[in-house]
Formats: structure tokens, sequence, C-alpha cells
């Protein structure tokens, strides 16, 4: 099965270097990337739904669907479900994105559920998800019963209940894919090197889940640096996601 994988284009970096001190301020970090994924065969690919379908008809109307934060591209047609949303993580337990719109009062329990590829549940987690407009981010426990396997494919769901989670209440759904690799000593020697710009490297080694997980940390860490927050927008721009990428960047991750 060919593997998914994002190929940057272009990063164009800029820093003020003090020679006084032995430390890289950053003065802008604009990213200009483009997302090529390559087609995957029919048979037997992941496949999934990066914007937020509904599985009945009584769910409400929402002005920005929920979206899953996965590179990838829709499938073109009425078959909004059979497009594959692969990326790649060196974590044992990642971080899932998820934008959620604004939510009427009824629509506010949602669910995560993490398989394997065979369709076995591995983790599930139910949740109060905030009313306003969020991204949501989600992280596996540090259990090891809990942990990726390095070479494994996983299929991740996340839901929106439409009233109270009960077998018969209609949700909003997406779902997508994920698979750990390994750490190289060379990515390893990398990483070590940076501090806070982490995620460009993870960005140019098209390691997705973990690019924008430690961007996410940055904005949460320097909530009034406003560098992180255009390199957010450019991030979600970069895989065709600009509806959102200009909603006010409130990241929460305790539901």
């Amino acid at each position: 099965m060919t593997e998914k994988r994002l190929l940057l284009k272009s990063i164009g970096l800029r820093y003020i270097v003090p020679l006084a001190i032995a430390s890289l301020t950053i003065f802008s970090l604009p990213i200009q990337a483009q997302v090529i994924q390559p087609k995957l065969p029919d048979n037997g690919a992941p496949i999934g739904r990066r914007r937020g379908g509904t599985s009945r008809n009584d769910c409400p109307a929402v002005n920005i669907p929920v979206t899953a934060l996965v590179p990838g591209k829709e499938a073109s047609g009425d078959s909004q479900d059979s497009a594959s949303f692969l990326a790649s993580t060196i974590s044992e337990h990642p971080t899932f994105w998820v934008y959620t719109p604004e939510l009427p009062n009824n629509a506010r329990s949602g669910e995560f559920i993490l398989q394997n590829e065979v369709g076995e549940d591995i983790y599930q987690k139910s949740l109060t998800l905030p009313q306003t407009a969020s991204f949501i981010a989600i992280s596996l426990p540090s259990s090891p019963k809990y942990s990726l396997q390095i070479g494994k494919k996983y299929h991740w769901y996340f839901k929106i209940y439409c009233g109270k989670p009960e077998p018969e209440t209609g949700y909003f759904y997406v779902d997508a894919w994920i698979e750990r690799i390994a750490l190289t000593n060379d990515l390893d020697l990398k990483l070590k090197m940076q501090k806070s710009l982490k995620y460009i490297t993870y960005f140019e080694q098209n390691i997705w889940y973990n690019a924008l997980t430690n961007l996410g940390e940055q904005i949460r860490s320097n909530s009034q640096n406003n560098n992180f927050k255009t390199d957010w927008v450019n991030f979600l721009k970069s895989i065709d996601l600009q509806d959102i990428s200009q909603e006010p960047v409130v990241i929460i991750d305790k539901l």
C-alpha cells in the first residue's frame, strides 16, 4: 500500500541573531508550503472524512463543519468519504486535532475513538465540548496499553452528538488515519538542536501530527507571540483548510 506523505515545497525562515548573545530570536517565520498527496489505490487504501458529515438528518445546521486537522484531499462528486487522510507521527501517545464550530446547547457531547487496522477499539473517550468555536486537542493516555506500534496504522473517529449520546441519536463525525514511524538518528539530532522550532523540523520531515502538536504547544505557552499564530494559519492553509485558518486560535486540551 502506498503511504501518504507530506511533501514540503518551500519554507522561508527569517531570523535576527543577536551577535552579543548565544541565542536565536524569532523575527518572522512565514511558511509557504504545498502538500501533495499521492493517489492511493481504491482497494484497501485507508479512507476517511475530513469534513464533518452527519449520520442522520436531525442534526442542526452549523456555519462551518467539524473538521479533522489532517492533510489530504477531499473526494470529488457525491462521495465525500472516499478520500484518504493518513499522516505520520513518531509518538507512542500522539495528540489528535479537530476544529469544532460554535455549537447549539443540545450538541455538546462528543466522543473520540481509536481503532487498529482491523476495526478493534483501542481507546474511547467521552467529551463535553465547548459551545464556542475551538481547536480541540485529544491526547492518548500514557498507559502502555494505548501505545501506538511502529509501522502500524490506526483509524480514529471524532463524533459530536446532536442530543444525548445514545445509539439512536444522530451525530456529526470525522475520521482519519495515523501511522507511527520510527525516530531516526538524524531526526533525533535535528530535534535536539531545536528549541521552540521543532515543528519546522517535523514539517520538513513530513511528520504532521507532531508538527501541529508542537506548534499548538508554542501558541499556548507564548500567547502574546503572533509569529506562532501566523505559522498556525499557514499550516492550515498548506493543507487547504483556508476557511478555518482565520478562526481564533482557541486551543482546548482539557475536556
